[in-house]
């Protein structure tokens, strides 16, 4: 097997285990031992350093333990001692990279993210920050050329740490910092504040950083790791999930309801009265605090967020950046703005993501968290802060399947037939500030909104993202678009066809 397929962006993915989808086996033994080799290898070669240690964690999914074993075996064999941290999250894996007197060289996350239980994969990390995708396609290249008899083995100096301990204490001292209560220890006592892991990774922060700040967390839910995840998906954006963090908020009569994803790079939020803090919402959150201690500072987002989310960030007086899909995209967008000059503070995806400058650019769910929890201990209203964000009155995605060998020239012709439909028109107008597909306005009588045509990142697809500020606009719009691709050999337009009469 060819490990490029493996490739997801700038991370490993693939099915660990056999399954009832009827997916086949791809991360293999061969292939997680071949990539963790290779990626000793290529930090040894780019640190130039004979030496080096790694750290390896993992979420809670069943065939982690497994493959943290190969991985272990995998640098053990390019004579790569590791230190294995068990339980861990993601971003604890970056940091570390760079905390403590003796930062790790490079570190490993087994994850894949919120996929199902029968998939599994490999972050890779230095104090640099996340390897990129030219990273990834050169660790396969490595990997490939690595023979099964390749060894140095150093399995005796290997070790184990509890390093999420060391992450989580060390996001109590930024909440203690910033809140400078009169009672220093416990900045959070007398708040009511859940956590929903989703049977993930993200239960530490129940128990290592909200109860010693000395918050109540009766009502919190799915703490334990559970890797069949059996309550719902460890996932903000679903649909199952959502509707169990508002109902656990609302039935604990929480200050705050915190849910995570199963590696706790992304999160979510729900105030008091239900309102969920998702998507805009989160961004918009996260942006007024930035804007209030960064005054004019640029967020950058990705291409989907919302008209009213652009107007929130000008009324504020900061800056918005809606730029590509893809979490890695828009920090790297953001690491680009300011190496020019620009004071660029959040890189946040609709989907959870969200890096800020403060925190090594880092996405970095938990400590999204930690800087609601510190406006929540500084006595802040958060949904006040927020209060004139103007949500859409639909928001709908359509995913139209490419049925061709030649994925890009079917999406280049569908571009292309929106880009002259729109020149054509009166009542659409292309977005000005846009870097990704087509992003179209709509007058009144063609939605009231906008939608955004773009090819997919990873998929034979074309997502069609659509909203608008009056019910009903989305089916016009989806109409116009229908009669503007059905054309188009090659693009499945059936999602949008449910909507012609």
């Amino acid at each position: 097997m060819k490990y490029s397929k493996l490739q997801n962006g700038s991370d490993i993915r693939g099915v660990a285990m056999e399954n009832n989808a009827g997916e086949a086996v791809n991360l293999t033994e061969d292939a997680v031992t071949s990539l963790a080799g290779a990626f000793g290898k290529w930090l040894k070669e780019r640190l130039q350093k004979d030496e080096i240690k790694v750290a390896i964690g993992r979420d809670s999914r069943l065939t982690g333990p497994q493959i943290v074993s190969w991985t272990k075996a995998g640098l053990n064999a390019q004579g790569v001692p590791c230190t294995d941290f068990s339980m861990a999250s993601t971003p604890c894996m970056f940091m570390s990279t760079v905390l403590g007197d003796e930062p790790f060289d490079g570190s490993i996350m087994i994850t894949a993210s919120h996929l199902p239980s029968q998939r599994n994969g490999m972050k890779f990390f230095t104090r640099d920050g996340g390897l990129e995708k030219a990273d990834i396609a050169k660790l396969i290249e490595i990997a490939e050329d690595i023979a099964p008899a390749e060894k140095k083995c150093c399995e005796k100096c290997n070790s184990e740490e509890d390093f999420i301990s060391v992450y989580a204490a060390h996001l109590c001292d930024i909440i203690k910092k910033n809140v400078n209560a009169v009672d220093y220890e416990h900045p959070l006592k007398g708040f009511r504040v859940i956590v929903d892991a989703g049977n993930g990774a993200g239960g530490f922060f129940e128990a290592k950083v909200l109860k010693p700040l000395g918050a109540d967390t009766e009502g919190s839910q799915f703490l334990d790791p559970d890797g069949s995840f059996p309550n719902h998906i460890p996932n903000p954006e679903d649909k199952k999930a959502a509707e169990a963090i508002v109902a656990a908020t609302l039935s604990a009569k929480a200050d705050l309801g915190i849910i995570f994803d199963t590696d706790v790079d992304r999160a979510g939020a729900v105030l008091s009265d239900g309102t969920e803090l998702t998507r805009n919402a989160l961004i918009a959150m996260m942006g007024a605090i930035l804007m209030k201690e960064h005054p004019g500072c640029t967020l950058v987002t990705d291409s989907v967020t919302s008209t009213g989310l652009a107007d929130f960030i000008a009324s504020k007086g900061g800056v918005h950046r809606r730029f590509k899909r893809g979490y890695k995209n828009v920090i790297n967008e953001a690491i680009r703005l300011n190496k020019e000059g620009v004071d660029a503070e959040l890189a946040m995806e609709t989907s959870g993501h969200g890096a800020l400058k403060e925190n090594y650019f880092l996405d970095d769910g938990a400590y999204l968290m930690v800087k609601l929890l510190i406006e929540i201990g500084k006595g802040h209203d958060l949904k006040a802060m927020v209060a004139e964000l103007k949500e859409p009155a639909e928001s709908k995605e359509f995913r139209m399947n490419v049925l061709s060998e030649n994925v890009a020239a079917v999406q280049d012709k569908a571009l292309e037939a929106l880009n002259d439909a729109v020149a054509a028109s009166e009542g659409l107008s292309l977005a000005p500030d846009n870097f990704e597909g087509i992003r179209v306005n709509c007058d009144k009588t063609h939605g009231d909104g906008w939608f955004l045509l773009r090819k997919s990142l990873h998929d034979p697809l074309m997502p069609l993202n659509v909203e608008s500020d009056a019910e009903g606009g989305c089916e016009i719009m989806a109409v116009k678009i229908y009669d503007i691709l059905k054309d188009v050999e090659g693009l499945d337009t059936a999602p949008l066809a449910a909507f012609v009469k």
